[in-house]
């Protein structure tokens, strides 16, 4: 019998040895950093953003072919503006988008902020969409073609400064 106690009560110990152990046991390490292009993003293969997100409206983002608005770059599907992140082992490593390049608006995150959007895209066209993970209202944005300008335009009512996702259409 004394030896069956003892047993029983060693287990007990370990057991809460074990739990006192998981329970100080070190968070996993993160990290965040911000860009401006989803292409800076390591785990996201891409050239170099075709769509462009403005700051400001299209009368205030370019004036006299100068761009006056800070903006960020987007190639391929975007499911959250806010940002992307991953896990590479026990780190969590999170890229947040915000709007850089100088000008109105720099360093502001990029979601639910922009007002004008270029599509510099020669064979992609694009939606914008209200809601993350290309849900609630659209806009299209045709690309711009072999011989087109990146023509700049306004979000619609409904998607200004309420932009979440942006899709190949």
């Amino acid at each position: 019998m004394r030896t069956a106690r003892f047993r029983v009560k060693s287990a007990a110990c370990a057991m809460s040895f074990a739990a006192v152990a998981a329970g100080t046991a070190q968070p996993a390490n993160a990290a965040e950093y911000t860009v401006t292009d989803n292409c800076d993003v390591p785990w996201i293969t891409c050239s170099y953003g075709d769509l462009w997100l403005f700051y400001n409206s299209k009368d205030i983002a370019i004036q006299d072919g100068y761009i006056k608005s800070a903006y960020t770059r987007f190639y391929g599907d975007v499911s959250d503006h806010w940002g992307t992140s991953q896990y590479q082992g026990s780190s969590l490593t999170t890229y947040r988008y915000v709007f850089g390049n100088g000008g109105n608006g720099n360093g502001q995150y990029m979601k639910n902020n922009a007002a004008s959007v270029q599509n510099c895209a020669r064979d992609d066209n694009y939606r914008v969409y209200y809601n993350s993970g290309y849900g609630g209202t659209p806009q299209y944005f045709a690309k711009n073609g072999p011989y087109g300008d990146c023509n700049i335009t306004d979000l619609i009512s409904a998607l200004k400064n309420n932009n979440a996702s942006s899709h190949f259409a």
